[in-house]
């Protein structure tokens, strides 16, 4: 079984993870190893944030490891919130502030057509590897489904009528960026563990 660190203190993300790797995977958090530090996400780019939690957990701990990093990008806001999704409203990182901000810019808009991106930088025996998930959708201008994290409750990917917020965690699993990225990120895994 491989071990892995997974870059996060967000526990929506670690228990998504944990049913999309299976029995094959032993996902460690964090706080699973004692580290309390605070990573900076201070790159302009969600490939580079990413890496940034990875090589410092990497770097400190010398333990196989991933981190991600996700945007939401809106056609109408020229790609915002994107690499500041999680703190468009503010440093706080309120989730329910920064929905109501894309919510007050779309306002009178008709176009509603955003995407969720996913990158994933995974460091195994020093190595830099990429995998990255991207789901297309449509945002709603008011919040529907209790599920999820974010900006779930506006999300409508392309071919469904319900937001991420109100699917089933196993179907939003399979067709998320997220889950795609981890996907890719898995049978990788499998294919460097059999060589």
């Amino acid at each position: 079984m491989i071990e892995l660190v997974f870059a996060t203190n967000n526990r929506h993300k670690l228990n998504e993870l944990s049913k999309l790797a299976g029995e094959e995977f032993h996902l460690l958090s964090l706080k699973d190893i004692n580290c309390f530090d605070d990573i900076p996400e201070t790159a302009d780019t969600l490939e580079g944030n990413a890496a940034i939690k990875a090589q410092f957990v990497w770097e400190k701990f010398g333990i196989n490891c991933f981190a991600d990093d996700t945007g939401l990008e809106v056609d109408a806001l020229n790609g915002q919130p994107g690499v500041y999704s999680a703190r468009y409203a503010g440093e706080d990182q309120n989730s329910e502030a920064n929905l109501s901000k894309v919510l007050e810019e779309l306002t009178g808009n008709a176009n509603r057509k955003a995407r969720f991106r996913t990158v994933i930088c995974l460091i195994i025996d020093g190595k830099e590897y990429y995998f990255e998930g991207i789901v297309n959708g449509n945002l709603l201008s008011d919040r529907q489904g209790k599920e999820g994290f974010g900006y779930d409750p506006i999300f409508v990917p392309v071919g469904y009528d319900k937001t991420f917020a109100e699917m089933d965690m196993e179907v939003k699993n399979k067709i998320s960026h997220r889950g795609i990225a981890t996907e890719k990120l898995i049978a990788f895994l499998k294919s460097y563990s059999n060589k």
